[in-house]
């Protein structure tokens, strides 16, 4: 342990562990039916490492309620959605899709690379849950970097992300070195916090194992972390969102009202386009 780790003077608890449910290539570690609840506004995270394949990933389906955020580490994505966006999400960009009042997207493996990835569904905040939806490839290029991190959502040291979203929700890609430690403070009233590592192992405020996802307890109390080898992860730090989980199938929302609005919109999309099917 090293004089980093050492310190933590109130090792911050942690409240859930999971490897997820694996089904194939995906392995869901969020949905929100369950740890959604407690780490809202993430309600859904998937992990995926899957063969190179012409094959969709998921057919057609449709969103309300929620943004989803994918990330292909290795690998890229092809996508297309009723926004009218379309095209290839490089490796270590972004795809970012704001379902609001429902959209139709598709999804599938670009190339002949296997791709590994995650996707993460946020509960909309009220005033956007029935907006417009709105459909954003990022490219690598635009992603910041500080020291470890990656800037997927929010800010780390007052850098921003390319993506406008709910202030005083955060999340990264982080990546350490053997031996290298890593220290977040929340910001104020950011009480939700968890992580999900993909590579490697972390010990200090907590030991992580690969595969592992943890759920922090509710706190602002810092989190601080050290790579057993090369470790890589997600984590995710947010104020929580004020609002129940309002769930259909494939939406969720902050009332049985916004529900029925969204899936209501998503039906008359699928009518009248014919259920589409999009080229990608």
């Amino acid at each position: 342990m090293t004089e980093a780790t050492s310190a933590i003077e109130h090792k911050r608890s942690v409240v859930a562990r999971t490897f997820g449910i694996t089904r194939g290539p995906i392995t869901r570690l969020v949905s929100p039916s369950d740890l959604g609840h407690l780490i809202k506004p993430f309600v859904f995270l998937d992990y995926g490492v899957l063969p190179a394949s012409k094959a969709k990933l998921f057919g057609m389906h449709l969103h309300s309620g929620i943004a989803t955020l994918s990330l292909p580490i290795k690998g890229e994505i092809l996508f297309a959605d009723t926004t009218g966006e379309t095209g290839v999400v490089k490796t270590a960009g972004l795809e970012w899709m704001k379902a609001g009042n429902g959209v139709w997207h598709d999804g599938g493996i670009s190339g002949e690379t296997p791709m590994e990835m995650f996707q993460l569904w946020m509960a909309l905040p009220e005033h956007e849950e029935n907006a417009p939806a709105q459909s954003k490839n990022i490219d690598p290029s635009e992603i910041t970097v500080v020291g470890p991190v990656s800037i997927l959502l929010g800010q780390y040291q007052a850098t921003k992300s390319p993506i406008e979203f709910t202030a005083g929700v955060n999340y990264y890609h982080v990546q350490l070195q053997n031996g290298e430690v890593w220290h977040y403070q929340p910001e104020s009233g950011q009480t939700v916090a968890w992580l999900a590592i993909y590579k490697g192992n972390l010990t200090g405020t907590t030991a992580v194992r690969q595969g592992e996802m943890v759920v922090f307890a509710a706190s602002e109390t810092a989190i601080t972390l050290m790579a057993q080898g090369a470790a890589s992860f997600v984590f995710g730090a947010a104020i929580p969102h004020p609002h129940p989980l309002v769930m259909g199938p494939y939406s969720v929302h902050t009332s049985q009202k916004a529900l029925a609005k969204g899936e209501n919109t998503t039906y008359w999309h699928r009518v009248a386009l014919k259920r589409p099917e999009l080229t990608i």
